[in-house]
């Protein structure tokens, strides 16, 4: 495999589908105990206080967390079985609606304990008046995670056979206590209406980010009468097999920040040409990386590191999933280009690549991608010449390819492919420069959606519940039940972050 292809392990995550919002659960602490509830089965979930703490340390939310036993393979229950980690943070009114919110995390690999940590304001009005429930899909979090101990950085510079040999170690670690087989979003969705029964809730809401959007599509598709409504964020479409359109959407997302810089009076003036900037800098970095000495972004201490044309891809892509950070992306190739100073772009590397290590499951992210979209790869509808032309170039595709030979196939079901249809309220939100999950496979979802309502906000990346004035929109939405008479006026106002001109910030 060539060069650019070998982060097969490591950019597994990445070259799929991320999620845009980054955190981690803290450990539930004391056994304070609540009312427990009641699975029909008659089996008795107990809660315990418990906080989730975000990534920097600095915010934490009091929930009640519990562990739900299933079997691993629901086909045989007298097999090995699994714990999942719940988790609810209690409505603020004592007269609370009846159906809670479930909130489904991306990646694939992300927990959703993790997911609320970092992302909790956001559903703080919906909070107001509904229960918050989290669980840990199976292979993620506190879910029996599939992790596998990774240095992110060394792997990138590692040799085909080398990456190789840390794949089967990897699958022959986790396989010790997993089969790896029943970690898809088939058996997932299983586990999300066994929990809602335990809990004796009626009908549930769904907020689905990124590779949560699949799950919360497929539970709407297989449990419709459980759904009350559904909001997906950073549209999957159900026909799509994640990985071939990657890189082209990727590149169209990056050629969209810098036709902002040169529509922007004072990115204009200061960068005059970020396009061949960006170009001559990829130029070079493919023909010979550069040595960076720099203090860590993630410890401080010294480090040195090459920086290559791969390492430049994984900046450039994740730096358009938000506009904050695309605000930034003139200004450091600029730097790097213009003076060799690589110091900035090299710290946004390694921040990128330590941050998803700390919170993706690999070993999950591998088990579903390797069923549910490798498998359905046409080799006759990529075009690879036209891949290559990107700065993703085909890694990605052959990365994944060669991944998923070692990988084992789980349970799929067999619609899970298919056009979804349902008349089921459904707020759809795309962000008009997201560089994986644009808003055509929004448009694309909808069709067979009759009661819903597609959101697509200018120039914003992936993920848009951060945007100003989304959180209104979420709950009433969910407050209405219903996408009529929903008024989105205020979202047209929201405005991505002003282009950096210098270290300092944007001009003022």
């Amino acid at each position: 495999m060539a060069r650019t292809g070998r982060r097969a392990l490591v950019s597994a995550a990445v070259a799929v589908c991320c999620a845009c919002l980054l955190a981690r659960p803290a450990a539930a602490a004391t056994s304070v105990p609540f009312a427990a509830a009641k699975a029909e089965s008659g089996a008795v979930v107990a809660f315990t206080s418990c906080q989730l703490e975000d990534l920097t340390g600095t915010a934490v939310y009091a929930a009640e967390c519990a562990d739900f036993d299933v079997a691993e393979n629901p086909a045989k229950p007298a097999g090995r079985h699994i714990t999942l980690r719940i988790a609810r943070i209690p409505a603020i009114n004592r007269n609370k609606a009846p159906d809670p919110l479930f909130l489904l995390a991306g990646g694939p690999g992300m927990g959703a304990t993790v997911l609320y940590a970092n992302a909790a304001p956001a559903f703080a009005r919906i909070h107001r008046d509904r229960d918050i429930v989290l669980v840990d899909q199976r292979g993620t979090g506190s879910s029996n995670p599939l992790n596998c101990a990774i240095d992110d950085v060394k792997m990138m510079e590692a040799s085909s056979t080398s990456l190789t040999d840390e794949t089967q170690r990897c699958l022959q670690e986790l396989s010790k206590k997993a089969d790896l087989a029943y970690y898809t979003t088939s058996v997932a969705v299983q586990d999300l209406d066994n929990v809602r029964a335990a809990l004796g809730y009626e009908q549930i809401n769904l907020y689905g980010g990124s590779y949560g959007t699949r799950v919360a599509e497929h539970y709407l598709r297989k449990f419709p009468q459980r759904t009350r409504t559904v909001i997906l964020d950073g549209v999957i479409a159900p026909e799509q097999a994640l990985g071939p359109d990657t890189a082209t959407d990727a590149e169209n997302a990056l050629q969209d920040v810098f036709e902002r810089c040169t529509n922007d009076p004072a990115c204009k003036k200061r960068f005059d040409d970020p396009v061949q900037t960006y170009r001559s800098l990829r130029s070079a970095l493919e023909t010979k990386p550069v040595t960076v000495s720099l203090s860590d972004p993630t410890t401080g201490a010294p480090t040195t590191m090459q920086f290559g044309a791969l390492h430049l891809a994984v900046v450039l892509r994740l730096s358009t999933y938000s506009s904050e950070q695309a605000a930034l992306l003139p200004l450091t190739l600029d730097i790097a280009q213009r003076t060799g100073n690589f110091q900035p772009i090299a710290g946004q590397f390694l921040l990128t690549v330590r941050t998803l290590g700390d919170v993706m499951a690999y070993g999950m992210h591998n088990a579903v991608v390797c069923t549910e979209d490798v498998p359905f790869y046409k080799p006759e509808n990529i075009d690879r010449a036209k891949l290559q032309a990107t700065f993703m170039g085909t890694s990605q595709v052959d990365a994944l390819e060669s991944l998923c030979k070692g990988w084992p196939r789980g349970p799929i079901d067999a619609d899970l492919h298919t056009p979804l249809k349902s008349d089921k309220p459904v707020l759809l939100l795309s962000g008009g420069n997201d560089p994986v999950t644009p808003a055509v496979n929004g448009e694309r979802t909808k069709v067979g959606l009759s009661n819903s309502l597609h959101l697509v906000i200018a120039d914003q990346g992936h993920g848009q519940i951060g945007v100003p004035c989304m959180d209104r929109v979420m709950a009433d939405f969910m407050s209405l039940g219903a996408v009529k008479g929903l008024d989105t006026s205020c979202t047209t106002r929201a405005k991505p972050m002003p282009f950096f001109t210098t270290l300092a910030g944007p001009t003022p």
